[in-house]
């Protein structure tokens, strides 16, 4: 039994949440649009990794937006933490154990495209796993063949979209690539990045992806555009910049998510 999965089913009670997300750097505003929550800390979950990132809040939301109960998972444990590209694993496992079966990823990254600047929403439309590594290294079953050919769903895809032209929001599309952190990248890397077809680069949601299409779980994600890669302006990066910009990103993204739930696009 997940031992994490039943102490949330416990303290979730009644609620019945339609879909789960996972919070990137600065985006809890996500969580401060949301109605009759219930929180609880990671630290009280049985197996779950607590981060100790600025910007991520580490706590389990169940609340309403647009309407739908949904289970907000404010903060991520990073690979750079840990050295352990599976740590979020407890998570996805105990979202899919609960009976949640659409995952929606969100995370603040570099954009790569001097069109699409700070304050910018890319939905990730595919991903480039840079760092070489896997969580499910070590996996024994045979489920560890995970396909990627789709892995973010079509549907969900198309509903944020439509969702996004709904309430008037620009909502980018493109390629996000993975760095493992926690230096940011360098301008030789950012070129070779656009090279290689990339729209936007960051440090995590890739091994959480992956995890989430092992346990069956659909995706989708978005990119919460920060700051222009390194060498595109000539300024340094640093994480109080990500702090600092990514409100501006995460307020159009909740606009965005509650016109999503709204219109049920979590639903069936």
């Amino acid at each position: 039994m997940n031992a994490a999965a039943n102490y949330l089913r416990y303290r979730l009670g009644e609620r019945r949440p339609v879909a789960a997300m996972v919070l990137g750097s600065g985006l809890g505003l996500l969580v401060e649009a949301m109605e009759d929550t219930l929180r609880v800390p990671f630290a009280e979950i049985p197996g779950f990794p607590v981060s100790a990132v600025t910007g991520h809040a580490g706590e389990v939301v169940a609340g309403r937006l647009g309407g739908r109960d949904i289970l907000v998972l404010s903060g991520r444990v990073h690979y750079y933490e840990a050295g352990d590209a599976a740590v979020m694993r407890p998570v996805i496992a105990a979202i899919a154990d609960l009976g949640i079966d659409r995952l929606l990823l969100t995370n603040s990254a570099g954009s790569v495209r001097q069109d699409m600047p700070p304050g910018s929403v890319m939905m990730i439309e595919d991903h480039i796993a840079f760092s070489g590594l896997n969580p499910l290294i070590g996996e024994a079953s045979e489920g560890r063949f995970v396909g990627m050919t789709t892995a973010y769903d079509a549907a969900l895809r198309t509903r944020l979209a439509e969702a996004a032209e709904t309430v008037g929001e620009t909502l980018f599309g493109g390629v996000y690539m993975w760095f493992s952190g926690p230096s940011f990248e360098t301008p030789a890397e950012i070129r070779m990045a656009r090279t290689l077809g990339a729209d936007a680069v960051g440090m995590s949601t890739v091994p959480e992806t992956i995890l989430a299409r092992f346990f069956g779980l659909r995706v989708v994600a978005a990119s919460v555009i920060t700051n222009y890669g390194a060498g595109m302006t000539g300024a340094e990066l640093s994480h109080g910049e990500t702090k600092d910009m990514a409100p501006r990103g995460g307020a159009r993204l909740a606009h965005i998510l509650g016109a999503m739930l709204e219109h049920g696009g979590f639903d069936d």
